[in-house]
């Protein structure tokens, strides 16, 4: 992800999915990052098992209070992120022997998967690794700084 460097396309990324739900739910970062999703600065890979892990967490009860105060709904969530998500299907990987924690892998299966230029996660199990077979491991606020986009 050059730094100060703007083309047509956005940069191509995962965001994990507590990134994409603090960033529809809250603000701050992560809602600046999907602003950045949005409007085609950053382009979002996705896959079926990040959808199948997005979905459950989204009818979490936890979330039901946030999402009706921001009148939203897991069907709703979900439509936005598709509208906006290229899905790739991603081959298998070994488990990264540095790798702390396996449900982490989608993540890093769907990267390889989508050629992505950069992985956008909150995990500290993520990012520890810092890259992943060259592909930097960026928190929103880092991501953004690199995109020349304000995290306020």
């Amino acid at each position: 992800m050059p730094s100060g460097q703007s083309d047509a396309r956005g940069v191509k990324a995962v965001v994990d999915n507590n990134l994409i739900v603090s960033g529809l739910l809250w603000g701050g970062p992560p809602s600046r990052l999907m602003e950045a999703v949005r409007d085609g600065r950053v382009e979002l890979a996705f896959s079926l098992s990040l959808y199948a892990e997005l979905e459950d967490v989204l009818h979490r009860t936890k979330f039901a209070e946030r999402m009706a105060r921001r009148e939203a709904t897991p069907a709703g969530v979900l439509a936005t992120v598709m509208a906006v998500a290229e899905m790739v299907v991603p081959s298998p990987l070994a488990m990264p022997p540095n790798l702390r924690d396996p449900d982490d892998l989608p993540v890093l299966e769907c990267a390889m998967a989508a050629g992505a230029e950069a992985i956008i996660t909150g995990d500290n199990d993520l990012l520890v690794l810092k890259e992943f077979h060259g592909i930097p491991i960026l928190t929103a606020r880092a991501a953004l700084e690199r995109l020349g986009i304000s995290a306020e």
